[in-house]
């Protein structure tokens, strides 16, 4: 097979990491050779947080090459605009339609760019899901990064069990049955 190239952006505090840690962990399960790469903006005040994970037969390097992600997941509107040049051409943009607004925005020194989704759909194929009111139903915002990761998984090569198993490996115990209830919201959609 070849190599599947992932790309995860959001804003620091966003569980970019935890998403990363989850598709690092079930490619393992998988039986692939992983390449995780994590590049960090200013995480702590809501900067970029970007994570690469690269899995498949055999992978050289961890970095995705601009042009060549086959799934960018994104859990903010700016970020995935800011990171679409990396998909490919029949690549999949995942994003979550949710705004966060960054320092130069708050400070007044920029403005949040409008028709986001609208521009970048213009050029890619883009699942767009407002994961954080989604969450809120089920009770906790804070699962919203497996809604959007459920709708990633429709892209990949798992089953639901095998991502279950990970995610029950992976988050913290407490958190088990919320966060696959979660998975499942974006699976589903």
């Amino acid at each position: 097979m070849a190599t599947k190239n992932i790309m995860i952006v959001g804003v620091g505090g966003q569980g970019t990491l935890l998403t990363s840690r989850i598709l690092g962990n079930l490619t393992i399960a998988g039986g692939y050779d992983v390449k995780l790469s994590e590049v960090h903006g200013m995480a702590q005040r809501g900067g970029s947080v970007v994570t690469f994970v690269r899995y498949g037969e055999k992978v050289a390097e961890p970095i995705v090459e601009e042009g060549q992600a086959d799934v960018i997941i994104a859990f903010e509107r700016l970020e995935a605009l800011r990171y679409a040049h990396f998909l490919k051409k029949d690549g999949v943009l995942i994003v979550n339609d949710w705004r966060i607004d960054p320092m130069p925005v708050v400070i007044g020194a920029a403005k949040y760019p409008e028709n986001i989704l609208e521009q970048l759909e213009q050029e890619h194929k883009v699942y767009k899901v407002n994961a954080t009111e989604e969450s809120k139903k089920l009770g906790n915002p804070r699962v919203f990064n497996l809604i959007v990761l459920g709708i990633a998984a429709q892209h990949m090569d798992f089953t639901r069990e095998q991502w279950y198993d990970v995610i029950e490996k992976t988050v913290p115990p407490k958190t088990v049955e919320l966060n696959k209830k979660a998975f499942d919201v974006g699976y589903t959609l």
